[in-house]
């Protein structure tokens, strides 16, 4: 293997490191942030080392066809060293940052969404129950009307056929029909 090609990995498994530490900072940050479970953070850490893993290999395939020497692991080791010397911190309150971001831009979405359609069509159901509840009363007024209106004419109905009416044997379902409808009546009225 020539020099040139060395140099080139070593250059590439520096930058490695340097992009393992920034995406390990970076889950760490979101999972003390967003607050996971316990058992999964086990899972993620699995996760994590198994994707790097895949991330270097890859990296290493395509620039010395998976050649691995000891200044792989060594600039593997230097990229990530000085990550978390100089990058660290910088990368932790950026991330930070970017969860704040999210989260505002979440609440104005919500924001915006609870205005034009929940609001709007909470405001649709409650003028439909308004308007229901005042058909009601206007009906149940109707209704009051034509009974107070109509009852004369029932009484006189009623006294000439009570005979008729009292031998005659009303079915079960409809003696509970009219109940309901008295139950009802009474109620509203």
């Amino acid at each position: 293997m020539n020099p040139e090609l060395q140099w080139l990995t070593l250059g590439w498994m520096l930058l490695s490191g340097g992009i393992m530490g920034i995406v390990y900072d970076s889950y760490r940050v979101l999972s003390g942030q967003l607050r996971f479970p316990r058992w999964s953070i086990h899972i993620l850490d699995l996760m994590y080392w198994l994707i790097a893993a895949l991330f270097i290999f890859r990296t290493l395939y395509s620039v010395n066809h998976g050649d691995l020497r000891f200044y792989v692991f060594l600039g593997l080791f230097i990229g990530v060293w000085i990550y978390f010397l100089v990058l660290s911190v910088t990368i932790q309150k950026f991330v930070v940052m970017l969860i704040g971001i999210v989260k505002r831009l979440a609440y104005v979405v919500y924001r915006i969404l609870n205005v034009l359609i929940v609001l709007p069509i909470k405001g649709i159901l409650r003028i439909l129950r308004i308007l229901f509840g005042f058909i009601m009363a206007a009906f149940i007024f109707i209704i009051k009307m034509l009974y107070q209106l109509f009852r004369p004419i029932l009484k006189l109905l009623y006294w000439p056929l009570r005979p008729l009416l009292s031998r005659w044997k009303t079915p079960m379902w409809l003696q509970r029909v009219w109940v309901r409808i008295k139950e009802w009546w009474t109620y509203w009225f």
